[in-house]
């Protein structure tokens, strides 16, 4: 790989760049040696270093572009300047809490294959297990709990059946809800019609169905709509039930993460169904995933902006980066080129001739993202709430959290970090930055930040310190953190460098494929179509391994390609779906739907 600069002096450029340490400066001469072609991978956040990571193992030479400084995306925990004393480290922050759900193969495989000292099955083994989730309600209502262990006596084989699924739905809506039994009743079998529904059903039908649609959720209860509605969409992945695609709602919140979850179907072995890291987590994944890497070969360019992504001839020529101040420029040129960006950044970079060239890349310009940003709060005393995340179904503003110190079992938390006058880092996300607060009727986006941080709070205490007990107090909170990504709070055009990407209806159908018409260039990233088709690490990581396994395919090589898991599918319903199959091709509706 070699980068031509326009000015200064490669090594300046590197150095300024905030390149990989000294050793990039002889980057041409280890270059020369490596045995394998050159790969620019562009994007150092989850979907970058899971190609890096598959491309390394294979052989190929490896240079990672990252915007950052330090590497991680979204993932990545980040130090809180000026807070440890003492020897203590900063107080930890974060752009929001990571969970793993146990559904997540892919991902976890990777884990596996990080060395962390002591631990023989690498960073997996930093996974800790939520026992419960805490559905908070506001008002004086009481509060739902619900237990995350697999089912201690799981049906066997051949026991799941249409009518066996309506009554363990029901038997879970039963748990402290306040439906009308009628409302469950429908709730459930509009599950089993998904359930039951061909893959073609599914991503015509309900791809262009919304959730809110689906479930019928404007004839039913506030109670209905409020749990089943707003709480499995805006709340858990920043979309409006409004217009949230049935397919990704059904498919994977659903089926994979609660259904199948529960039943201990196609899961991480022996996985539940929620899981945290036992420390920030750039100390329990992104730092030895990176040292990891550079320890096989992997070389970082940080702190450098891409510019353009160069076309001609049918090719990627090189690309355009820059310094991140935009100073500097240069181009990388490389055999193959990953684009490991988040969309939005990412088709910053694609002209028109590239776009010309694969016609899904102007597609992905219909994709959408929306703010999803959280806010830590440290604690004096320690404050776990439940064993488990926490989802305020009432707030305004979708309000999630997690207390972290509890799963931190490999961390003292007031000696690690921060004066030592902290115990407990409560992370909270906001998914809804658009509706008026309960403080200063505000959306979040009007805000200052110490207006968000004053509102995020009240919501958080009108949650969890109702029905005669305080669970929050205002004497505890020391201090907070919110993610620096975003910027110009309370002023007239507040940005967000860092939003997530949304899954309203048809989103499917502007979904790239890993491999572009392109023979040198390829896509990663939670945009990417991949089989779990939900903007998560795993989609992330999933879509890694199908570029890398695309770029494997155009190189003509004879390694051996990564693994890849889908989502799991129960033998039990296949029967349903082939009827349901037959059905659709001759206009029909499902079988368990009758409207």
């Amino acid at each position: 790989m070699t980068i031509d600069l326009q000015g200064p002096t490669r090594r300046r450029f590197l150095a300024g760049a905030g390149g990989a340490v000294g050793a990039l400066a002889l980057w041409p001469a280890m270059a020369a040696a490596a045995a394998g072609k050159r790969v620019a991978v562009l994007g150092g956040g989850v979907s970058g270093l899971s190609a890096a990571h598959e491309l390394v193992e294979r052989g190929y030479a490896v240079t990672v572009y990252e915007y950052y400084d330090v590497l991680g995306g979204k993932a990545r925990s980040m130090d809180v300047p000026g807070t440890g004393t003492g020897g203590r480290g900063p107080l930890p922050g974060e752009h929001g809490f990571r969970f793993f759900p146990g559904f997540y193969r892919n991902l976890p495989d990777t884990m596996r294959r990080i060395p962390f000292p002591g631990n023989p099955g690498g960073v997996h083994d930093n996974l800790r297990s939520g026992t419960e989730a805490l559905f908070a309600r506001a008002g004086g209502r009481p509060d739902l709990h619900f237990p995350l262990r697999r089912l201690t006596t799981p049906p066997a084989p051949g026991d799941i059946t249409a009518s066996w699924i309506r009554d363990q739905i029901l038997s879970v809506l039963d748990l402290g809800t306040r439906l009308p039994a009628y409302e469950a009743a429908y709730f459930a079998d509009r599950l089993l019609v998904h359930l039951t529904s061909c893959d073609a059903r599914r991503e015509d039908q309900w791809e262009k169905t919304s959730w809110w649609d689906f479930i019928r959720a404007e004839q039913m209860s506030e109670e209905y709509r409020t749990l089943l509605g707003i709480g499995q969409t805006r709340n858990l992945v920043a979309t409006r039930a409004e217009v949230a695609s049935t397919r990704t709602v059904g498919r994977v919140i659903i089926e994979a993460l609660l259904l199948w979850g529960l039943l201990g179907r196609g899961m991480d072995g022996d996985a539940d169904i929620d899981r945290v890291l036992n420390a920030p987590t750039n100390e329990a994944w992104i730092d030895p995933w990176t040292a990891h890497l550079r320890s096989l070969g992997v070389e970082f360019v940080l702190g450098t902006e891409v510019r353009e992504v160069l076309y001609e001839g049918g090719r990627v020529t090189g690309v355009r980066v820059s310094a991140r101040d935009g100073s500097r420029e240069g181009t990388v040129t490389a055999d193959h080129y990953v684009s490991a960006m988040p969309v939005e950044h990412a088709r910053r970079t694609w002209g028109a001739a590239l776009r010309a060239a694969d016609p899904q890349l102007a597609r992905c310009d219909a994709l959408q993202t929306d703010w999803m940003t959280g806010v830590q709060f440290y604690l004096r005393t320690p404050t776990p709430v439940v064993h488990g995340h926490i989802n305020c179904l009432d707030s305004p503003w979708s309000v999630t959290g997690i207390g972290q110190a509890q799963f931190w079992d490999v961390r003292d938390f007031s000696r690690d970090y921060g004066d030592g006058r902290a115990r407990d880092c409560l992370s909270a996300i906001i998914s809804e930055w658009n509706k008026p607060g309960i403080l200063y009727g505000k959306t979040a986006r009007e805000c200052t930040k110490d207006e968000i941080v004053a509102e995020l709070w009240a919501q958080l205490k009108d949650g969890l310190n109702d029905a005669g007990k305080t669970t929050l107090r205002d004497e505890d909170r020391l201090g907070w953190f919110m993610d620096p990504a975003v910027t110009g709070l309370g002023g007239p055009d507040p940005q967000n460098r860092e939003p997530l990407l949304i899954h309203p209806t048809g989103t499917l159908y502007n979904r790239p494929s890993a491999r572009t018409a392109l023979p040198n260039f390829f896509l990663a990233g939670d945009y990417v179509r991949t089989d779990v088709d939900l903007a998560t690490m795993e989609g992330a990581n999933e879509s890694a391994r199908r570029a890398v396994n695309a770029l494997l395919d155009a190189d003509d090589s004879g390694a051996e390609r990564c693994r890849i898991w889908e989502l799991y599918r129960p033998p039990e319903l296949e029967p349903l779906k082939r009827v349901d199959e037959v059905r659709y091709r001759l206009g029909l509706p499902n079988t368990f739907d009758v409207g």
